[in-house]
């Protein structure tokens, strides 16, 4: 096997690390789903790959949403954005009935933007409390609070950019929480 000539310099860092800068994981390679999918296929236009951890169940949609990194435009009402001329993208995917999930959005250029995932459950396109889940890129436990900007930020390269969101669903008292925290 031929190691790569940067891994062959990169003496510092770690093997886990080399793995996985040089050879990418299956999870990577796994075709992405929802209306921008295309965008990821092709790998060569500002997108982000979001795979998704923790699902409840695979009933209903999921959603994803690209905003302004700007606060105050962080999880705006769409019309209102789009009506200011302001960014917001929106991308639905069907919950697969099996398997990883990976979804892909596009942006519109490289840059730093603010993602948020939801998990539509009866796929009624408004969010409930009570039974539908959401997502932040910091996965931070979001609690009985609304994500603040800074949950949200992603930056999104010249090419689809992978990150994870693990997903949270309302755990009593306590608020939103990811399985098992």
């Amino acid at each position: 096997m031929t190691i790569p000539r940067f891994v062959r310099f990169a003496a510092p860092l770690s093997l886990a690390l080399i793995a996985a800068v040089a050879w990418p994981s299956a999870a990577s390679a796994q075709a992405a789903i929802g209306e921008d999918a295309a965008a990821c296929a092709a790998g060569n236009e500002p997108a982000l790959r979001v795979t998704v951890q923790g699902i409840k169940d695979r009933t209903g949609r999921l959603k994803l949403e690209l905003y302004p990194a700007v606060e105050g435009d962080y999880l705006r009402d769409d019309h209102v954005l789009v009506k200011e001329g302001k960014l917001f993208h929106r991308s639905f995917a069907t919950t697969p009935k099996s398997g990883n999930i990976v979804l892909c959005i596009k942006a519109p250029r490289p840059g730093r933007y603010a993602l948020f995932l939801t998990h539509d459950r009866d796929g009624a396109n408004k969010f409930n409390i009570w039974k539908d889940g959401a997502g932040v890129p910091s996965n931070r436990k979001l609690g009985r609070s609304k994500p603040k900007l800074a949950d949200g930020i992603v930056n999104v390269g010249a090419a689809a950019t992978p990150i994870t969101i693990k997903l949270q669903y309302v755990r009593g008292l306590s608020g939103f929480s990811p399985s098992g925290g």
